[in-house]
């Protein structure tokens, strides 16, 4: 038998309005993100609350022991969930978050969080490698603008581009809608 669990990614004070280091979206993709969390907890579902924690002396966001480094309080982890701390962009990557799901026996990966480019790529195609099958519920990730060649790339073309690469072989890609009616 399968067993799902959510992993949240960097819903972290810096990338909403206000913060570090503000991306497009949070709020909205946040948001959405609660509603998937709500149906985990309803349903006594795994959950993981990844946040990020920069290892460098110059870091200008995600400063351990700063409140934008704090996981925002609109998805805030709850007694009894999981929470795995990171400083790479891989959420695999140096922490015990493999360990967490193997003893619990977990399957099934619902990814959310941030950035699309950055450390949702990351952690899907590693769980995907290490044979979990993996969902991205798109519409609650978030990113932002980037610069490539002197052109400016919108957020909604990263994001776009991003899960449109991992839907072609490394994850499921469905709105929060369509995950609710499966």
């Amino acid at each position: 038998m399968s067993a799902t669990a959510l992993i949240l990614v960097d819903f972290q004070n810096d990338y909403f309005d206000g913060g570090a280091f503000t991306l497009v979206g949070t709020a909205t993709a946040a948001a959405t993100a609660r509603r998937v969390l709500d149906h985990f907890r309803a349903k006594g579902g795994t959950v993981v609350h990844v946040r990020h924690h920069a290892g460098e002396d110059d870091a200008t966001f995600f400063v351990p022991g700063t409140q934008g480094a704090e996981i925002n309080a609109m998805v805030e982890p709850r007694e009894g969930e999981h929470r795995v701390t990171k400083s790479n962009i891989n959420a695999f990557l140096g922490t015990d978050l493999k360990a967490i799901l193997d003893a619990q026996n977990v399957t099934d990966l619902v990814v959310v969080g941030a950035m699309s480019h950055m450390c949702i790529d990351a952690v899907v195609r590693a769980a995907s490698d290490m044979g979990y099958r993996v969902t991205v519920v798109h519409d609650a990730v978030a990113t932002r603008d980037l610069d490539f060649d002197g052109k400016t790339v919108m957020a909604a073309e990263v994001h776009a581009a991003f899960m449109a690469a991992l839907g072609f072989a490394y994850a499921e890609i469905v709105s929060a809608d369509a995950y609710f009616v499966r």
